[in-house]
């Protein structure tokens, strides 16, 4: 079984930065990634919302925003359940199947996208496929499944600071190539 990574630490430190270029780097390395992947999107420099995207076909959507009129809140954001069902969590079914996919990403493993149990799925489908994952987690969240994730002895976490932010990504695809 190829090796599972997970990314955590404190909101704002850079995640999705490492996790991206840890996913580039193992691109460069031949792995062909698939999954989901997450990414804050701003209006007038004011956090509005995040953005989804497949990798494997570069469909996007929303996981959630201000003004998205229906589906479970967080804070100051509605999750944007179709999306996240149609998009992110088919991203991370299709990675698991796709022959050609060499590398599951799942950004993140945190509250709003536990607002799905079709996520909830997906994400063990994945942790119980052969193919190398490499995700975020959130760093707070209490959870079943992030205890299961956390507790998985295929599982390594690695915490990215603002100290190691910028050597993590080579770290993430050596561990994940071992």
């Amino acid at each position: 079984m190829a090796r599972v990574v997970f990314l955590t630490g404190a909101p704002g430190v850079g995640k999705t930065t490492v996790l991206s270029k840890a996913v580039e780097a193992l691109q460069r390395r031949g792995l062909k990634p698939g999954g989901m992947i997450s990414r804050e999107v701003r209006e007038g420099g004011v956090r509005v919302g995040f953005e989804l995207r497949d990798l494997y076909t570069g469909r996007t959507g929303w996981l959630s925003h201000v003004r998205n009129p229906t589906g479970p809140q967080l804070g100051r954001y509605r999750v944007n359940l179709k999306d996240l069902e149609g998009i992110g969590v088919r991203a991370i079914e299709e990675a698991v199947a796709q022959a050609e996919v060499g590398l599951v990403v799942i950004d993140e493993v945190g509250p709003m996208e536990l607002f799905s149990a079709a996520f909830r799925e997906a994400v063990r489908k994945a942790l119980r496929s052969p193919k190398p994952l490499v995700g975020v987690l959130h760093q707070r969240a209490g959870d079943r499944l992030i205890d299961e994730i956390r507790s998985n002895p295929r599982v390594t976490v690695l915490e990215v600071t603002y100290g190691n932010r910028d050597t993590l990504p080579e770290s993430v695809a050596r561990l994940v190539l071992e």
